[in-house]
């Protein structure tokens, strides 16, 4: 495991042109790069954000293929600048789900290999107080399934990935999942609203650094989409021991930090949560 490493969160404020994203974020990735990150997290729906279903769809179709190009961009952009990069979600059409997609997280590494995919769990079906007022992800989104063997993580030199979008910040369970399959650090994507995000996003992230003792990226979209979506940014590095390491504030930017894998391995070893941990709470058996 690497002891020391930079890491990079771009935030975006990604919109309807799928040109003027991928411009935006291969602009993010080289600053990322110059500033030594190794690895570097993009935001939920960086490629297209805000468009009608039905464009959604044709790109989910466009993307099932290995080659379609938001899937080949992270490739070329991970090889060319000598990155561990997670892309954000993209869409990527499900099988036998009537037209809707998987939001799905792709972990590629700097030769421009995939190395890991995980297909966001929990969707966002919620009311907010906020211009567009109803949230319906599952009318475009098929939820991802969970593999037996639980959440799929994926081997870094900086150590076990685990990965969670948006969402899935406030079910710690998965995160808990993720920690007893030997999850390092977490790359969070993330489109949050701007009223659940100004009052949750922060907190709820820390928490979850703090009971996993573990890194975390949270990679969010930061900005004024249209007259009725907006994003609530504050993209952040936290440690181990619930340090904001890097914070943004609105609008497109990119974070990097310097992490010490090596103290929080320290630590786990002078406060083994992981050890005190009760398994009968853990579980899902019942009485």
């Amino acid at each position: 495991m690497t002891i020391r490493a930079r890491v990079a969160a771009l935030q975006m404020v990604s919109g309807a042109d799928l040109d003027a994203n991928l411009d935006s974020a291969a602009r993010l990735l080289r600053r990322a790069a110059r500033d030594g990150a190794e690895l570097a997290v993009l935001p939920e729906m960086f490629a297209l954000f805000g468009v009608p279903p039905a464009t959604q769809t044709a790109l989910g179709r466009a993307e099932r293929d290995p080659e379609g190009r938001v899937r080949r961009f992270l490739h070329d952009q991970a090889r060319a600048l000598g990155l561990w990069l997670v892309g954000g979600t993209l869409p990527i059409a499900a099988p036998q789900a009537a037209g809707r997609s998987h939001a799905a997280c792709l972990v590629v590494d700097p030769a421009g290999q995939l190395r890991g995919r995980y297909d966001k769990l929990h969707l966002f079906d919620v009311e907010v107080a906020d211009g567009q007022g109803q949230y319906r992800e599952s009318d475009t989104f098929a939820a991802g399934d969970l593999p037996a063997a639980g959440p799929a993580t994926v081997n870094t030199p900086l150590g076990r990935l685990g990965l969670a979008v948006c969402y899935d910040i406030r079910f710690p369970e998965l995160f808990g999942a993720l920690a007893r399959r030997g999850a390092d650090l977490y790359a969070v994507p993330a489109a949050f609203t701007r009223v659940t995000g100004n009052a949750h996003w922060l907190p709820l992230l820390r928490a979850r650094a703090i009971e996993t003792q573990s890194l975390v990226i949270g990679a969010n979209q930061g900005g004024i989409h249209s007259t009725t979506r907006q994003t609530s940014g504050g993209s952040v590095i936290i440690d181990a021991w619930g340090r904001v390491l890097a914070e943004a504030g609105y609008g497109e930017t990119c974070l990097v930090a310097t992490v010490d894998m090596g103290e929080q391995q320290r630590i786990r070893r002078s406060m083994p949560v992981a050890a005190h941990r009760r398994q009968s709470l853990t579980s899902d058996a019942r009485r």
